[in-house]
C-alpha cells in the first residue's frame, strides 16, 4: 500500500468562513479537540492506513502549520516516509497562487514525480472523520476505476453545499452536479441504506476524498489546462467523458469543518461519553505533537461532560460540556459551559501569574467569570468578574473584544479583556 500511493492534503484558501480563527493561521492549523490541529486528522488517517508519503498543500498563513508539521511528523532515517509542506510557488509554468483544488495539485504534481506511485489520494484538510483508506483503494482496484470518489448520504439542507451524484447498482457514478440549487434537488435523490434513509439523508454527497490513477490524473491536467477545481470541473468531465468513476460509500462519522458553527458543534460533541468521532480507539490513533506537558490539576471543580488536555490548572466552580485546551488556566468561582477554550502556547513564569497587572496580564480566565457559548482562542487574557454569554439573541458582527458568528462569541488570539467586562 505505502509504495503505491502518494497522499495530497489540500490546505484550503483563506478560510474566511472560519475567521477569526484563521486570522493568524491556515485552516489545517486550527486547534481541535483540546490538543490537536485539524491537519492531524487526515495525516493520522494516512498513517493508520500505512500511507507514509504525504504532501500538505497550503498558501495562506502557513508559518504555524509548517512549525507543527516539522515538530510532529519525523520518520526515521531508514524510512522513505515523509510529511512535506508544499506552499504555492512561482515556476516557469505558473506565476500564480493556487486558483482552486485542481490547480493546487496540478502546480504540485512535479514534486510527486520524484516518487514511484500508481495512485494519488487527494484529501481535505478541514474534515473530522476516521477512515481506513486501504478499503477505499481495494474498492478502486476491484472496480478497475479510473477515479474513485468517497461519498456519504446527506439531507436536503446539506446537499446544496456539496457535490451530489447518482450511481448505478454497481456504484458507478453516472451523473454529478456541484452544489445544486434547492429547486434541482428532487431529481438527485438516491437509494441509500438504513439508517440514513430514516434520517432523511436521501442524497449522495462527495466527501472531497478522491483516488486517481496516476496516468489518468496527468492526462486530465494535460487535456484541461484551464480547469481549477475538482468538483466544479474535472469530476463532471470524468463522468461525462466516459471514464470509469466509482463511488466508495462511507458509512462512518464524518463532518466538514467549514464554518464556525460546524467547528463549534464538532468540538463540543467530543465531550460526549463515547463520541461518534472516537479518540479512544486502539486502531485509529490521532497523532499530534508530543509536548511532554505535566498532568492537569483540578481544585474543587465540578466537571460535566468536559474534555480536558494536559498542562491545565483549573480552579473553576463548574466546567460543563466544554473542551479545555493545553495549558489552560481558569480561576476560582468561574463557570464555563458549552465553550471551547483553546489554551496557551506556553507557560508564563510564576511572577507574572502572582503579580498580574493590566499592562502585564496573566493568560487564562480570571475569577468569578461566566463563559457560555464561546470560543476562546490561544493566549487570551480574561480578567476577573467577566461575563461572556453567547446565543441566538446576538447579531453577527465584529466588536471591540470579540466576534459573533451564528450566535457563538469568538475571542481572538492574544486578546486582553479587562475586569468586569460584560459581553
Amino acid at each position: 500500500m505505502k509504495s503505491s500511493v502518494v497522499a495530497v492534503i489540500l490546505g484550503g484558501g483563506r478560510g474566511t468562513r472560519l475567521f477569526p480563527l484563521t486570522d493568524q493561521r491556515s485552516k489545517p492549523a486550527v486547534p481541535v479537540g483540546g490538543k490537536y490541529r485539524l491537519v492531524d486528522i487526515p495525516i493520522s488517517n494516512c498513517l493508520n492506513s500505512d500511507i507514509r508519503r504525504i504532501y500538505v498543500l497550503t498558501q495562506f498563513n502557513s508559518a504555524s502549520l509548517n512549525r507543527h508539521i516539522k515538530n510532529t511528523y519525523n520518520f526515521d532515517v531508514f524510512s522513505s516516509g515523509f510529511v512535506d509542506i508544499l506552499a504555492a510557488e512561482q515556476t516557469p509554468d505558473s506565476q500564480d497562487w493556487f486558483q482552486g483544488t485542481a490547480d493546487a495539485v496540478r502546480q504540485s504534481v512535479h514534486h510527486m514525480e520524484n516518487h514511484n506511485h500508481d495512485y494519488v489520494l487527494i484529501l481535505s484538510g478541514d474534515q473530522l472523520y476516521q477512515m481506513d483508506y486501504r478499503k477505499m483503494l481495494n474498492r478502486h482496484q476491484e472496480t478497475n476505476a479510473d477515479l474513485t470518489v468517497a461519498t456519504i448520504p446527506v439531507t436536503a439542507k446539506e446537499a446544496t453545499d456539496f457535490g451530489i451524484m447518482k450511481t448505478s447498482q454497481d456504484s458507478k457514478i453516472e451523473s454529478f452536479i456541484e452544489k445544486p440549487s434547492a429547486k434541482e434537488l428532487n431529481k438527485w435523490k438516491s437509494e441509500v441504506p438504513e439508517p440514513f434513509k430514516s434520517q432523511g439523508k436521501d442524497y449522495l454527497a462527495s466527501m472531497g476524498i478522491y483516488i486517481f490513477n496516476r496516468d489518468v490524473l496527468k492526462q486530465l491536467f494535460d487535456d484541461n489546462p484551464e480547469a481549477t477545481d475538482f468538483g466544479k470541473e474535472l469530476i463532471p468531465k470524468c463522468v461525462d467523458g466516459g471514464l470509469n468513476v466509482s463511488s466508495y460509500e462511507y458509512g462512518g462519522y464524518w463532518t466538514d469543518i467549514g464554518t464556525i458553527r460546524s467547528f463549534f458543534q464538532a468540538n463540543i460533541e467530543l465531550a460526549d461519553t463515547i463520541p461518534e468521532f472516537n479518540l479512544y480507539d486502539n486502531n485509529s490513533f490521532i497523532y499530534t505533537r508530543a509536548r511532554l506537558l505535566p498532568a492537569s490539576k483540578l481544585m474543587g471543580t465540578t466537571l460535566e461532560h468536559a474534555l480536558m488536555a494536559e498542562g491545565c490548572i483549573i480552579e473553576a466552580s463548574r466546567v460543563v460540556r466544554s473542551v479545555i485546551g493545553i495549558r489552560s488556566r481558569i480561576g476560582k468561582g468561574t463557570t464555563v459551559e458549552y465553550s471551547i477554550v483553546m489554551g496557551n502556547d506556553y507557560f508564563q513564569n510564576r511572577s507574572v501569574l502572582e503579580n498580574a497587572t493590566p499592562e502585564n496580564p496573566a493568560f487564562g480566565i480570571g475569577q468569578r467569570c461566566y463563559i457560555s457559548n464561546c470560543i476562546i482562542d490561544k493566549n487570551v487574557c480574561i480578567g476577573n468578574d467577566v461575563r461572556i454569554n453567547g446565543g441566538d439573541h446576538l447579531e453577527d458582527g465584529d466588536y471591540k473584544y470579540h466576534y459573533v458568528r451564528d450566535g457563538i462569541i469568538i475571542v481572538k488570539k492574544k486578546t486582553v479583556i479587562p475586569d468586569g467586562t460584560i459581553i
